[in-house]
């Protein structure tokens, strides 16, 4: 039997009414998974989905009783509250995660694993390799970098590029993460994991255009909830040092 790229990895899916997407997008990482690694596990986090997220979550988990589990939130919690879900009950030396819509394929998990091994990094973060999204949320995206950078040093391709891959060790070291519905939650991470010594390294990853259901993360309200976070962060860490 060839050698395993990876021993142990959780992975884990924020999704939110992703009825149409979360089949497909966890039978392809499951089959990547048995392939890749030699102890996996999966974790879908449904958000508080009004649509058949959660039953669709719970047959998955009556295929593969003892490596996916499901957490529910009732009512929504906001993507942050979904990340914090996952990365929290991840039990494994390694994680992983990516959106639940389809958008990202997740065989690409290799790439941030190579890297990490070429890079001995902790955490290795993806970049788009083409961002299938429209014109005006690739700006905001950019000018939210730029806003993150003179805040906090920290400068990267896009910080909140839904694929990822870090040891847990990093989770377990770094404050508890605070954002909850607005879009900061990735920021945050990152610049805890940064101020905390742990290494970054990037990798490019494809990026493919939404087939079914609407994203939710450019509304003025979570928008402006990622603010309240940004700022708040700010202030915090300047008047701790």
């Amino acid at each position: 039997m060839p050698e395993k790229l990876i021993s142990e990895l959780s992975v884990f899916f924020p999704a939110y009414n992703e009825e149409k997407n979360l089949r497909n997008t966890v039978d392809k990482a499951i089959d990547v998974l048995k392939d890749i690694a030699d102890q996996w596990e999966v974790i879908i986090v449904d958000d508080g989905s009004r649509d058949r997220t959660g039953e669709i979550a719970k047959n998955i988990v009556n295929d593969y009783p003892n490596q996916v589990k499901v957490i529910t939130h009732n009512p929504n919690r906001g993507y942050g509250g979904a990340f914090k879900s996952g990365i929290y009950n991840s039990q494994y030396e390694w994680i992983a995660f990516t959106d639940a819509d389809g958008q990202f394929d997740f065989s690409e998990v290799d790439r941030l694993i190579v890297t990490q091994k070429e890079t001995e990094a902790d955490l290795v973060i993806g970049y788009y390799l083409g961002r299938k999204v429209p014109v005006y949320r690739i700006l905001g995206s950019k000018a939210w970098e730029i806003a993150v950078f003179l805040l906090f040093g920290l400068w990267v391709r896009d910080t909140d590029c839904g694929f990822k891959l870090f040891k847990k060790e990093v989770v377990d070291t770094i404050p508890k993460l605070e954002a909850e519905r607005g879009p900061f939650i990735n920021s945050e991470f990152l610049i805890k994991a940064k101020d905390a010594g742990f290494k970054i390294e990037e990798g490019g990853v494809s990026h493919f255009a939404r087939e079914h259901g609407a994203a939710t993360g450019a509304s003025l309200d979570v928008i402006a909830s990622g603010l309240k976070d940004l700022v708040r962060l700010w202030f915090k860490l300047k008047f701790k040092k």
